[in-house]
């Protein structure tokens, strides 16, 4: 039923194909359309154009197997021998032709190593196609050059016929040649050569006369046979009897194939020759085929199996007549009656590939599946001998299959593809529901009838057409069945199996598709009844050693119509059953194993199954030929007129038979002529007799069943004594012995007797521990030193030596020896590697080098020593080390943790000599970005403080470095653009931070990011707090995060940037003035009196000003350098020159940012100047004393060294201008930040009464001033004017550095824009640099915020660069205390000369215009 729906399904798939294509080749060449619109893959063309042949070579010659198949994409070709793989990619002798053709160079052949005689078979492989296999072919490699008989002389009568033999092996024929005289010997029609190689002259002339003798060229140097001398006698005068001096013999040959039947015979009269047939007279002289050859001799050309018969030589020559006869048997190699189909299927539909093969002996066929053997199951059947079922199909079963015929002359394969088609998609439109109410209404042993209800969706259910899946329970092989017409609501299901478990389910399908399945039903089969009974009268006998036929009868309780049989066999002693389908009541088993026992058995099938198995009956196939020699053949000369020879018969599995008897050849082996001797029963020796003194004879059996005789051994050689020796008595006392002990054995070696007239046949060896009576060995006579193993140390052993024959033992030999004491010399220890040596190559890489000075001082390895790497981390706790081994003087440790202390040891390892651990090298991995986010963010409402909140969390589990910083985001909206969230910067490592000045009852979302030396770590997930409700409080807004949102103008207690009202900033700027005023005045005093410094003071303040163009370096003690400070004092106010922009918005140039806190490095001025040494840049600012404190200790106004990497610093100069104060909107650029959000960072510092502190944010944003250290190698400016106004414009101190900067590599000081240091005027722009040796507290602000890698040198002069900037709060730091100050008036020691003192004046000035200006504002 299965096998009908899927017919029907193709049969309509195929309509539909053809219709939808008028041309039919247009259908197969393009992708078709099923029946319900779904795109049909077509198949595709592969299969071999070319297959290897089977072939016959020569040793050393190359052999080329062919091979090439075709398809649209390439295919892979790959090569089997014998059923294994051939790694050609490794192989120097066969390698891939690009054909796919297999070249073996220079085949390799000899006794014991055959490696290129085989079967080969071609393999081709499509990516995502399959694979297929061709025939298999076979390589025979010829034999060594030996004659198995030889020419002989002879005399003939002329006219007649003669016979010079020259038998070699089978394939050595075609390389056999015949010389006469040692002149090449060419065959005409009276002279020709059989199969065997022996040569027939017919009609002799005396020309014909001469010496003969035939050649192998097989490759190499010609093998020439004896010669043989041939007399031509003349006619005789009397007649002469016929004799046949060579029979035809009967031939097994292959179709296609020749034949050559030879009758040649002697006698007077020349006699007629005729053939028979069958009985019957061939006429030859009409026939195209039939050929007969000088001498009578028949031959056969291109074989038919027709030929085949029993052929007669009658030989008649009017006085007497004789006749011979032999057997012609053809054999045909499989070939194909019908070729396998291509077939479309569906999942779960059955399928039958059918294969159709004749030949003889009748072929087996198996199947293969892209290139793999296809094993019978329950879902893939052998049926009708040759087909293949595949029963419930799934998608993998996809692919190329192969049906595989082969006999014992030849193989033939023929393939088809199996393409599994998808379900058609569904068109537009209402699909059916699931059928309801499926029941299994009849339920019996073999089979079950399904009944259901129509789907809810379709009550009606007319035009629907239903679908039954089916199953074993635990298997993923569904079977389909089809009802046989639409609106059908039944299905009976057949050939299941008695008492087993079936899944059911049902699916219904409209013009649309198929609906959905029902529901699973489970259904068991009923238990077996009403089975057939055995079949009786089982018998098997064989046809042949490969072959049984097995007839039965019809069994006595059919219950019912007998369907078909199922034969079971299998060879005995084994559990591989097989079976075969039978429809009748006999069935021959071919190929199988020759002299083997096979037991068989039947079943008989009816509609409900299989019935009764029969009895095993065994049957024996017939014996044949041995398949192999005698094994372990040995000789024994016993006197010097025989030879004992003795074997053991061929291994087991090879006798084909009952040996009945072995057949000795031997011969001298001087000559070739042989002698042959037969023995019966199953005795394994036998004495050769009649020999002659002192000659070698070579001997070589046969095993004998009643088939015939088996392969021979390979010849073996003895040669009988020159004079018979006294073997009737035992031999005498060997001459001499001599021992050499080692450590575990001795070296035993002797002299034979001297009396040399008594037979020897061996020596016997006798030893132990005190006694030589432990052990015995035997060797051979001819042997005279034998090496005892196994012995214990230190140990005294006894040693005798006998010399024995046939009749007994000799007089033993006595001596003794004590083995040596196993003793191993310790090996002195290496010295262990030094100068080990770790290098920091990156957050998780250190390369460790060390030196052995064991090695010569090249540090050349040249034997075989390693060395061994072990670390670990420096923890006290942690005692595991990782190892590694290098045979180089260096190793790269990868794979560490960021951060962390390494220690290092390094030991060497020569053969079993080693080091001790060299000692530790010790390094710490460079940091790394942090890896997690802060954890356990929480956030919480201060009390009575509505709108203030407190921020908790602690820090990130893979910090990867120390964390200096982080950075709290929060917004109302989670879903904004991260730089539209405020940004809230915590310095150092405090865990809790407080935001004040919220919305009340507003949700707010944070977000927290830690950041270390390297960069900032990822973010944490978005924490929600919800401020509480209550009344607004004075003066206060709605946050403002819009995008104009600007940082704050003053310093008030409001970190988050809560702006403050107007009024509250006109009131600053007034007291900002008045603090202005009054400290210009103070100023003004005190240049007064700095005008009086010393001349000396005047030049070295001149040199400076001229170092900062990098003319020379500047030397000089603290005192003499005056930086400009960073802070306004107001005991000694002085101001910058200020640079009146034309710009009406000046703009500040980009500033490199520190990554931490160690890149900001002051220059210690004691120091000479071409020391540069890191210092911790800067402490906090919780307090003002320490902000003083900053400013004014030794008198030391140091400015910020900004590197732009940790790492080597590249010479980076930002030149800072001091802005007009004309306009109120100072704009300052944050764009070397990389952040994707403007950063306002504020931190709280406690304010004087009359000035601001700068914030962090403000430093690292605006306008970071640099020391002015000449000596010092990375010398950010301070402004964008040159301190040395009488010498350089603003344009040219931005070209002067551009000019320098390109020289930094060759050693000179970098100019930096700096203010005049004749007198420390304070900066505007950052608070001070801690001087050095000052301490860095973590817990407190450092360093900005965010990190950019910069790797140009980036300058600008004021007006020189067009972007626009934000505006730059205007921030007045407040002054340090009173005796900080007057220490630092103490330090200064300015003097000014009068015209110096008028530039300032004008330059104060212009200051107070501008803060005019603002307060007006």
């Amino acid at each position: 039923m299965a096998a009908r729906g899927a017919r029907r399904l193709l049969g309509s798939l195929w309509i539909a194909l053809f219709l939808g294509q008028p041309d039919p080749a247009a259908a197969a060449r393009s992708s078709s359309q099923s029946p319900a619109g779904s795109t049909v893959r077509t198949f595709t063309p592969f299969y071999f154009l070319v297959e290897p042949v089977d072939t016959l070579s020569v040793r050393g010659a190359f052999v080329i197997l062919n091979c090439s198949a075709y398809c649209e994409t390439s295919p892979k070709i790959e090569w089997k021998k014998d059923g294994t793989f051939l790694n050609l990619v490794s192989d120097d002798r066969r390698q891939l032709l690009p054909d796919g053709s297999l070249l073996i160079n220079g085949v390799v052949h000899s006794k014991h190593n055959k490696p290129d005689e085989g079967y080969y078979q071609c393999v081709a492989t499509v990516e995502s196609l399959g694979t297929i296999v061709s025939r298999t072919a076979k390589l025979t490699v010829a034999g060594l050059p030996r004659f198995t008989s030889q020419p002989e002389s002879t005399s003939v009568y002329r006219g007649n016929s003669v016979i010079l033999n020259c038998e070699v092996n089978a394939d050595l024929v075609p390389f056999v040649r015949w010389e006469q005289d040692r002149q090449p010997f060419f065959l005409d029609d009276r002279i020709f050569t059989l199969p065997s190689g022996a040569l027939i002259i017919s009609n002799v002339t005396d020309g014909d006369g001469g010496l003969y003798r035939c050649v192998i060229e097989s490759g190499g140097s010609p093998k020439y046979s004896d010669e043989a001398e041939l007399k031509v006698l003349p006619d005789p005068e009397v007649p002469l009897n016929l004799v046949f001096l060579r029979q035809p013999s009967s031939l097994t040959k292959v179709t296609g194939q020749s034949a050559v039947f030879p009758c040649v015979t002697a006698g007077f009269p020349t006699p007629v020759i005729k053939w028979m047939r069958n009985e019957e007279e061939l006429t030859i002289e009409d026939s195209e085929r039939f050929l007969l050859l000088a001498g009578g001799s028949l031959e056969i050309s291109d074989i038919t199996e027709d030929d085949a018969g029993t052929y007669a030589c009658i030989v008649d020559n009017g006085n007497e007549t004789i006749e011979a006869q032999a057997d012609l048997i053809v054999q045909a190699p499989p070939e194909f009656l019908k070729l396998p189909a291509n077939i479309y299927a569906h999942e779960s539909m059955d399928i039958v590939f059918e294969c159709e093969v004749t030949g003889k002996p009748t072929p087996t066929v198996k199947w293969i599946k892209n290139g793999d053997m296809v094993i019978p199951s329950d879902y893939f059947k052998i049926v009708k001998e040759h087909n293949l079922q595949v029963l419930g199909l799934v998608k993998s079963d996809e692919g190329f299959y192969q049906c595989i015929a082969e006999n014992d002359v030849g193989n033939a394969q023929a393939g088809a593809q199996l393409i599994i088609l998808e379900h058609a998609p569904a068109t537009t439109g209402p699909l059916p529901s699931a059928p309801r109410d499926v029941v299994a209404s009849l339920v019996s042993t073999r089979f079950i009838k399904l009944t259901w209800r129509t789907p809810a969706s379709d009550p009606h259910g007319d035009n629907l057409t239903y679908t039954v899946f089916y199953t074993k329970e635990g298997i993923n092989r569904e079977r389909v069945e089809n009802t046989s017409r639409p609106g059908e609501m039944q299905v009976t299901i057949q050939n299941l199996m008695p008492e087993t478990v079936y899944v059911f389910r049902v699916v219904a399908q409209n013009k649309h598709g198929p609906g959905e399945s029902s529901v699973p039903l489970k259904v068991a089969t009923q238990p077996e009844v009403q089975l057939p009974g055995p079949a009786p009268n089982i018998r098997a006998y064989a046809n042949s050693p490969t072959s049984i036929t097995v007839t039965w009868d019809t069994p006595l309780s059919g219950n019912g119509e007998i369907q078909n049989y199922k034969l079971y066999y299998m060879e005995k002693g084994t559990d591989n059953e097989q079976d075969v389908d039978v429809g009748g009541h006999s069935y021959t088993i071919n190929g199988l194993k020759k002299y083997t026992e096979y037991s068989f058995r039947v079943v008989a099938y009816n509609k409900h199954g299989p019935g009764v198995s029969t009895q095993d009956v065994v049957v024996q196939t017939l014996s044949d030929v041995p398949s192999a020699a005698p094994q372990n053949l040995s000789l024994e000369v016993r006197n010097s007129k025989s030879i004992m020879i003795q074997w053991q018969p061929p291994p087991a599995g090879t006798h084909n038979g009952q040996i009945t008897g072995y057949k000795i050849r031997y011969r001298k082996a001087s000559r070739k002529s042989e002698v042959t001797e037969s023995i019966g029963g199953t005795q394994l020796f036998q004495l050769i007799e009649g020999l002659e003194r002192g000659t070698e004879y070579s001997f070589r059996v046969a095993a004998l069943t009643s088939n015939g005789t088996g392969p021979a051994t390979d010849w073996i050689s003895a040669e009988t004594f020159e004079s018979d020796l006294d073997e009737t008595r035992v031999p005498e006392v060997p001459s001499s012995l001599h021992v050499r002990p080692l450590v575990t054995s001795i070296v035993v070696s002797w002299t034979p007797p001297e009396n040399q007239n008594i037979v020897v046949r061996g020596y016997a060896i006798g030893y132990g521990i005190g006694s030589p009576h432990a052990q015995t060995i035997k060797v051979d006579y001819k042997q005279r030193y034998y090496t005892i193993e196994n012995l214990d140390p230190s140990s005294h052993y006894v040693i005798t030596l006998k010399a024995f024959n046939n009749v007994g033992e000799g007089i033993p030999l006595y001596e003794s020896a004590v083995t040596r004491p196993h003793t191993v010399p310790d090996p002195s220890p290496m010295m262990p590697p030094v100068g080990v040596q770790a290098s920091i190559l990156s957050h998780d890489t250190i390369r460790i080098t060390w030196a052995d000075n064991s090695l010569p001082k090249n540090q050349k390895i040249t034997d075989a020593r390693y060395y061994t790497v072990r670390w670990k981390t420096n923890i006290p706790a942690n005692t595991k080390y990782k190892t590694a081994n290098t045979t180089t003087l260096s190793y790269l440790v990868t794979s560490l943790k960021p951060n962390t202390l390494y220690e290092f040891s390094v030991m060497v390892t020569k053969g079993r000599r080693s080091s001790t651990w060299s000692m530790t090298a010790h390094g710490t991995t460079f940091e790394l970005v942090p890896t997690s986010p802060p954890k356990d963010v929480t956030v919480v409402s201060k009390e009575g403080k509505p709108r203030t909140i407190i921020v908790n969390w602690q820090p990130p589990s893979e910090a990867n470095g120390k964390i200096t910083g982080y950075i709290i985001y929060y917004s109302t909206d989670v879903n904004a653009e991260i730089h539209d969230w405020v940004i809230e910067p915590v310095v150092g490592n405090r865990l809790t931070h407080q935001i004040q000045e919220l919305t009340l009852d507003t949700p707010y979302y944070f977000k927290i990011q830690a950041r270390n030396s390297k960069g900032m770590g990822p973010m944490s997930e978005a924490v929600q707090f919800r401020t509480p409700k209550g009344s607004a409080g004075k003066g206060s807004r709605p946050l403002d995060i819009g995008p104009d949102y600007k940082p704050p103008m003053s310093g008030s207690n409001s970190p988050h940037g809560s702006p403050t009202s107007h009024l509250d900033s006109n009131m600053l700027l007034v007291i900002i003035v008045s603090v202005g005023v009054i400290t210009i005045v103070i100023v003004v005093i005190v240049a007064v009196f700095c005008t009086r410094r010393t001349t000396s003071h005047q030049k070295k303040k001149r040199a400076a000003c001229k170092s900062v163009n990098g003319s020379h370096k500047y030397k000089g003690n603290s005192k003499d350098v005056k930086p400009p400070d960073l802070w306004i004092h107001h005991e000694r106010l002085e101001l910058k020159p200020i640079d009146k922009s034309p710009d009406p918005n000046p703009i500040m140039t980009d500033t490199p940012i520190p990554r931490n806190s160690q890149d900001i490095t002051p220059v210690d001025n004691s120091m000479d100047s071409n020391i540069h040494q890191r210092r911790n840049s800067y402490r906090g600012h919780e307090s003002e004393d320490s902000m003083s404190t900053l400013a004014g200790r030794r008198g030391m106004r140091p400015k910020m060294m900004m590197p732009f990497d940790s790492q080597p610093p590249q010479p980076v100069i930002s030149a800072h201008p001091i802005h007009s104060l004309d306009n109120p909107h100072h704009h300052f650029h944050s764009g070397s930040l990389a952040s994707p959000t403007r950063s306002y960072h504020h931190h709280q510092v406690n304010p004087w009464p009359i000035g601001m502190s700068m914030s962090n944010s403000d430093r690292a944003n605006s306008t970071e001033s640099v020391r002015n250290t000449p000596s010092t190698d990375t010398m950010p400016a301070s402004s964008s004017q040159t301190g040395c106004a009488d010498h350089q414009d603003p344009e040219s101190a931005t070209a002067s550095y551009l000019a320098n900067a390109q020289e930094e590599d060759s050693g000179q000081s970098l100019p930096t824009a700096h203010v005049r240091p004749s007198h420390p005027l304070k900066s505007f722009a950052v608070p001070a640099v801690p001087p050095t040796g000052s301490t860095y507290d973590p817990a407190l602000p450092s360093t900005p915020l965010l990190t950019q890698q910069v790797h140009s040198v980036k300058t600008a002069s004021i007006g020189t660069l067009g972007r626009t900037r934000p505006p730059m709060p205007v921030v007045v730091p407040s002054a340090p205390d009173v005796q900080e100050t007057t220490r630092m008036l103490e330090d200064s020691e300015s003097n000014y000369e009068p015209d110096e003192l008028t530039k300032e004046m004008a330059h104060l000035e212009g200051l107070m215009k501008d803060l005019n200006a603002i307060t007006t504002a």
